[in-house]
């Protein structure tokens, strides 16, 4: 599955401060908002900018739990939520948000049904294939694969994101699991081999470049999504110091958010 061009995405204001929306949303109020709006939540961000919409969040634990507003305690705030790392909509005007700083924030959207899902995927949930779950819960709602579509928000790029061969292969091996059978060593080089490989090499030993985005895109593309029902922002956080939030870069627990309100 290629990558989406980058005219997709496309900067907004809002009060003078910068986000991001990908045109392949455009029937959605929704945006992947930079460090300027922090420390704004999105119980706060919803009500300024999305009023007439309900915010719902998760307290991000890096797994693969997704839930819908009917599974978490209401009224919501700051200091009651559920452990998760994905919200799915199940009525009009649900606003759903996953905070992230170097992992990938993914907007899931169902053209006919107007409901919607926000997916925090690190590298541990994408290995626990988080985005998939979500999409299963969007499918036990009635959607079809054919009507969505997924946007992937800023995140570190895979040239920058040096791990452990023992992280890069417990991402990667999602797309390939007849791999677990192998050696590491021998599933790592198969892995780097792949065309447009999510694994890229490293010169320190036991090392390799991870790209997350790049997981997530050949998990959708497994399922059956079509390239043109994916896009994947252009945008590093670790290299945009400007705009985003990067543990890597920074080693600092801060973060941005990403919302999308359901039709």
């Amino acid at each position: 599955m290629p990558q989406t061009p980058s005219h997709e995405w496309q900067w907004q204001t809002w009060n003078d401060l910068p986000y991001l929306t990908c045109s392949l949303l455009n029937d959605w109020q929704h945006g992947w908002f930079t460090q300027q709006f922090s420390p704004t939540t999105p119980f706060k961000l919803t009500e300024q900018i999305y009023p007439e919409a309900t915010a719902y969040r998760v307290k991000q634990v890096h797994g693969k739990v997704v839930l819908a507003p009917s599974e978490m305690n209401q009224p919501l705030h700051d200091d009651n939520l559920h452990d998760g790392d994905g919200v799915i909509s199940e009525a009009a005007q649900q606003a759903v948000w996953v905070c992230t700083a170097d992992c990938t924030p993914v907007l899931i959207a169902d053209r006919t049904t107007g409901r919607v899902a926000a997916v925090h995927a690190g590298w541990r949930g994408t290995a626990q294939k988080i985005v998939p779950v979500a999409i299963d819960r969007l499918l036990s709602q009635g959607s079809k694969l054919e009507d969505l579509l997924v946007a992937m928000g800023p995140a570190i790029k895979g040239e920058v994101y040096q791990v452990n061969n023992e992280v890069g292969f417990e991402t990667a091996v999602t797309i390939a699991p007849e791999l677990a059978e192998v050696s590491l060593e021998q599933a790592i080089e198969t892995l780097k081999a792949l065309p447009n490989s999510p694994i890229l090499p490293d010169t320190e030993p036991g090392k390799v470049r991870l790209d997350v985005r790049r997981v997530n895109a050949l998990q959708l593309e497994q399922l059956g999504l079509a390239a043109d029902q994916v896009a994947i922002a252009p945008h590093c956080t670790y290299a945009d110091p400007v705009n985003f939030f990067s543990y890597r870069r920074e080693t600092r627990k801060k973060a941005q958010w990403s919302g999308i309100v359901s039709r």
